[in-house]
């Protein structure tokens, strides 16, 4: 049997697929599934199937179900609310000003835990540290699962979790100078043995792309080389801080982000990273994820036959 956690990402992975394709009655009926076990993610599944009821035309709907879970204590940051196409038709109903005050109110009193960071040691030498930054909605735990095979090549891997919060339990990375505190707290946890080697600047989405800000930045501190994997990209530097190795971004011919990597393709260049294209690759990571790792983090002489 899953753990709650688990039973909650296989649920959002499910909704999110059939909202994808356009199937927003049976991503509605994936999300009304929800039984107690996710409670904890009230919010999250709530704001889930609000805007799913409002595509459906029910913003009505969609507007007392948010309004119950805030009654419940869930709560979402203004722009989940204010700024999401799906929920434009619930912003002229009487009590949607009182939501997002409710909302507000609520969230200025939630205190955010901040979490350690995730260490995983490799047995045997020390190659590198690798820095692995979740996606958005996720955790710290999730990057230490999705990036495991860097402590087989050699790398420690220290996974960080970003303190700031959309919803009671969304945690992303949309503050570049929070971003930065955030990895900054974490490399002073690194243990001592750690802290000369070299870094790896790594994540995936949202956390891919404070990965690369941070490497070609050198902020809050360089780092040797960077590798990320489908970067949701806003605003690249102007220049790179220094030549970084590896340097590679991963992105999959599937992704609704490509046009985004192909738009940043000359700039990416110019700084010295590459994009390897991940043929039939959507918005995930890909199946042979860890035998890509190993061509870019470990030289080839040293590779296994």
């Amino acid at each position: 049997m899953q753990n709650p956690e688990a039973e909650y990402d296989a649920l959002i992975d499910r909704a999110a697929l059939l909202y994808e394709q356009g199937r927003y009655q049976e991503a509605l009926a994936e999300a009304d599934q929800a039984d107690d076990s996710i409670l904890p993610w009230l919010a999250e599944v709530t704001h889930l199937r609000a805007c799913l009821l409002a595509v459906l035309g029910h913003p009505d709907q969609a507007l007392a179900a948010l309004q119950s879970a805030a009654t419940a204590g869930a709560w979402w940051d203004d722009t989940l609310l204010t700024e999401d196409d799906d929920l434009a038709t619930l912003q002229s109903l009487p009590g949607f000003t009182d939501l997002l005050e409710s909302s507000r109110s609520l969230r200025a009193a939630a205190r955010p835990e901040r979490v350690e960071p995730v260490l995983r040691l490799p047995t045997g030498d020390v190659r590198g540290v690798v820095v692995a930054l979740h996606g958005a909605g996720q955790r710290a735990t999730h990057a230490a699962r999705d990036w495991a095979s860097v402590t087989t090549l050699g790398y420690a891997l220290v996974c960080v979790e970003s303190s700031q919060l959309m919803s009671p339990r969304y945690r992303t990375w949309p503050d570049p100078e929070r971003s930065r505190d955030d990895v900054a707290r974490a490399l002073t946890r690194l243990p001592t043995e750690l802290q000369s080697a070299p870094l790896i600047a790594a994540g995936f989405s949202a956390g891919g792309r404070v990965a690369l800000d941070w490497a070609l930045t050198a902020q809050p501190q360089p780092v040797a080389g960077v590798v990320v994997l489908a970067p949701a990209l806003r605003q690249l530097p102007t220049e790179a801080h220094r030549a970084l190795e590896p340097a590679v971004v991963l992105m999959g011919t599937d992704d609704d982000l490509r046009e985004v990597i192909e738009d940043a393709g000359e700039q990416l260049r110019g700084f010295g990273v590459s994009v390897e294209w991940l043929p039939g690759v959507a918005h995930e990571f890909p199946t042979d994820f860890a035998d890509r790792l190993q061509d870019i983090l470990v030289p080839e002489a040293e590779r296994p036959e």
